[in-house]
């Protein structure tokens, strides 16, 4: 008998239930329960879908936690100042109770709409944003400091900082065309068609109020959106020598950013009743935080010896009343925050909502780190805000309103909708058991 021969009379293989699984499929029955699979072997494989809802919970958990500690350290910083102005010392924290309360139900509105709803609207909503933005050189146009950059509301004395709302416009904007291009981006019409011309348009109608704080993270904001889209790392080379040299040029032209570059430089001869009043009170206040804080409510900086102690530099107050310690948890729940952003840029399989979600990730991360480092000395006094920690009602609304638009970004995250609707089905079925115990009771 021939060795062939024997091959072809052996009976076929047959799977049976306890052979061991050739693949991730197996050892399953017809309901998708595992048959005499180990206890260790099936949880090693449910994990994936346990985390499935992970980035959500942080997006949503980091951003919750400043916002309490946003809310508290505003009231602390504020109290001393309105006082002073003969004002209830609840003044500032009531006004920033009402941004948030205008914020969170339009973050939730956000939170749930579909993903094709911001892909259809980001052409509009950009627009209606650029409208807006114009509205700065009309009779509405209010000038602060010097930077033309908010609008009066008509028929009320509340002002409005409408760069802040372009930031989430071009985000999804830069979104929608650039997930049309991710292969064609090595043709520089495509790198410049439509993404480059409408970026260079929103920075140059904010450039023109002369907010060169606002520009610098919108230029991150697109960077961002331009690095996750494929972009050749040889455009941001090339990029990063013109920025330079027009940052430079914008610093020399105008003698308020001059004075102020100068003096971060050294040649201010460091005055703290001068140039540098701001940014060494900031400089104390963390100094005289030491690792616990002076605590809470007790900062000396505060009571009108650094001025924007509740918007610009809040962080400085954190440091001073909270510690090391108080400045390292901001610095960790900004961490779980990109955390949670870059993995639903890496998890998730729509490129539009990659390049957004990096886009939104890149602005609001590169502000916060802009405030950090304006506060312990890294780079000259700019003006932007801690993102949800600082006082303020536009960058408030606007910051809330893009977490949201990420939360309906994670939700669609593979397995996260499951994840979801089994966490709120096993918290409700728990709430449920309570509420029997205690009528029992």
């Amino acid at each position: 008998m021939s060795t062939t021969g024997s091959v072809r009379r052996r009976p076929p293989m047959r799977r049976s239930a306890t052979s061991a699984p050739r693949n991730t499929t197996a050892g399953t029955n017809g309901a998708g329960t595992a048959d005499n699979v180990p206890a260790t072997a099936r949880a090693t494989r449910t994990r994936p879908k346990e985390n499935a809802a992970l980035s959500y919970y942080l997006v949503l958990g980091s951003a919750g936690l400043l916002l309490l500690l946003g809310a508290v350290m505003v009231f602390s910083a504020s109290t001393i100042e309105a006082l002073d102005q003969g004002n209830s010392p609840y003044t500032a924290f009531a006004a920033q109770g009402r941004y948030v309360l205008i914020g969170l139900p339009l973050a939730f509105l956000a939170s749930r709409l579909r993903v094709e709803w911001y892909r259809g609207l980001a052409w509009l909503i950009l627009l209606a944003t650029l409208a807006m933005q114009l509205l700065i050189f009309s009779p509405l146009g209010v000038e602060v400091n010097g930077n033309r950059n908010w609008i009066v509301i008509p028929g009320t004395s509340q002002t409005l900082q409408p760069s802040e709302f372009l930031k989430l416009g071009l985000a999804l904007w830069l979104g929608t065309v650039l997930a049309r291009k991710v292969r064609l981006l090595h043709d520089w019409k495509h790198v410049l068609l439509p993404g480059a011309v409408g970026s260079f348009a929103a920075l140059g109608l904010v450039l023109a109020g002369h907010d060169m704080g606002t520009v610098l993270v919108m230029v991150a904001l697109v960077a961002g959106a331009y690095f996750v889209a494929g972009l050749p790392l040889r455009w941001f080379a090339a990029a990063g020598v013109l920025g330079a040299g027009a940052a430079a040029f914008f610093i020399t032209v105008s003698d308020s950013r001059t004075a102020r570059v100068l003096s971060f430089l050294g040649h201010g001869g460091h005055d703290p009743s001068g140039l540098d009043f701001q940014s060494m009170h900031g400089l104390w206040a963390l100094g005289t935080g030491g690792i616990g804080g002076v605590g809470l409510g007790a900062s000396r900086e505060k009571w009108s010896y650094l001025p924007e102690a509740h918007n610009d530099f809040i962080f400085a107050i954190i440091g001073e009343e909270l510690g090391l310690l108080g400045t390292v948890l901001v610095l960790v729940l900004f961490g779980g925050l990109a955390v949670g952003m870059f993995r639903i840029v890496r998890r998730h399989k729509d490129p539009f909502v990659q390049i957004t979600t990096a886009a939104i990730a890149s602005w609001i991360l590169s502000q916060a780190l802009v405030n950090i480092g304006v506060v312990i000395g890294l780079l000259p006094v700019i003006g932007v805000p801690l993102p949800l920690v600082s006082a303020g009602g536009s960058a408030m609304i606007s910051t809330l309103v893009a977490l949201g638009v990420v939360l309906a970004f994670a939700r669609t995250e593979p397995g996260a909708a499951k994840a979801l609707a089994t966490r709120k089905a096993v918290v409700s079925r728990s709430l449920a058991v309570v509420g029997r115990g205690s009528r029992r009771g």
